[in-house]
């Protein structure tokens, strides 16, 4: 297939850099794309990737570092939006958090993208990401009378823990195993999709009233406290007088700042304290629960799946069985 082919010359030397090589048998992800296995000692797992011509590409993650890597590279000039199952780290410039649940848009071709990816906590996401092709001239053409620019959709958009069309959406994706035209015509049109949702969630943000350049400092303030002390109890009355607004007036810029409510900001910043836990440390998962602010272990665990995709019980599973398979086969490579 002519686009697998643009799409390993693409590819394929950066991949091969960072110690991935093709897997042509594997179909994981589906038959239509192209899958590369990661083979150096340095983790383990796979990237999947399928794109049409010069317009789009859809890419899956789902692997892991045995250490803490710290990331640079360019992105060329694109926009894509990504869910992300599963991560742990920290991207630079500005500095802020990667959380899992979370999604996230990204503006390529400008300053070079540094992040720091925590070790052995998979990687896994979904993400659509477009070309000027698409974005400038094919929409351009197919619409030249309600033609508008997508860059500040994306901008606006951002990162996100409250997006679920989105993440409806990318599951679809991910999910789908179809094969020839019915497949193409399938990825054409969930990426089209994927662009409306952001090009309507923008619209709907502009309708919203503004954060003022003081709140927004307040708010920050909000959520640095609500980082620091996820695990408590945090009243809205108290977090109300650490941003000095109202109540009310707190919900409904916190929720323009941030794409969601401050409950769901809780559970993010609970729920990627309790996946570096299972990922660390062998304790019961009851305690886990309890450490991080949840009494009702059965309460964590449905808050867990509904922001990871897994149980706490299977995402520890998932985190060290990764890491036993790649020792495996670092064992057999040794032999």
């Amino acid at each position: 297939m002519a686009a697998n082919k643009d799409l390993e010359q693409q590819y394929g030397q950066a991949m091969e850099e960072h110690g991935f090589l093709p897997d042509p048998e594997n179909r994981r992800y589906g038959s239509m794309g192209l899958c590369w296995r990661h083979t150096s000692q340095q983790g383990g797992g796979f990237f999947w990737t399928y794109g049409q011509q010069d317009l789009y590409t859809i890419k899956i993650h789902d692997f892991f570092f045995h250490e803490d890597q710290l990331l640079e590279f360019h992105w060329p000039e694109s926009l894509s939006v990504t869910w992300y199952e599963s991560i742990s780290g920290e991207e630079f410039s500005p500095c802020r958090r990667l959380v899992p649940g979370c999604v996230k848009s990204f503006i390529g071709g400008r300053e070079p993208y540094r992040a720091l990816i925590h070790r052995q906590i998979p990687i896994v996401s979904i993400g659509v990401e477009i070309t000027p092709a698409y974005y400038r001239d094919y929409l351009r053409r197919q619409f030249p009378q309600e033609y508008q620019s997508l860059l500040e959709s994306f901008q606006t958009l951002d990162q996100t823990e409250h997006f679920p069309e989105m993440v409806q959406l990318l599951k679809q994706v991910r999910d789908y195993r179809g094969e020839g035209l019915p497949a193409r015509l399938f990825y054409d049109g969930k990426v089209a999709e994927a662009v409306a949702l952001v090009a309507e969630r923008h619209l709907k943000r502009k309708n919203r009233r503004s954060v003022s350049a003081e709140d927004m400092v307040r708010l920050a303030d909000v959520a640095a406290f609500i980082t620091a002390h996820c695990a408590d109890e945090l009243p809205l009355e108290r977090l109300s007088r650490i941003g000095c607004m109202s109540i009310s007036k707190l919900k409904d810029a916190f929720h323009v700042r941030y794409g969601c409510t401050i409950t769901q900001y809780i559970q993010g910043q609970r729920t990627e304290q309790a996946g570096r836990l299972l990922r660390e440390t062998d304790l019961p998962v009851s305690q886990v629960a309890a450490i991080v602010g949840y009494q009702n272990p059965s309460r964590f665990a449905e808050i867990f799946r509904r922001n990871t995709g897994r149980s706490p019980a299977e995402y520890r599973r998932a985190c060290w069985s990764s890491f036993t398979e790649v020792n495996d086969m670092e064992r057999k490579d040794s032999l």
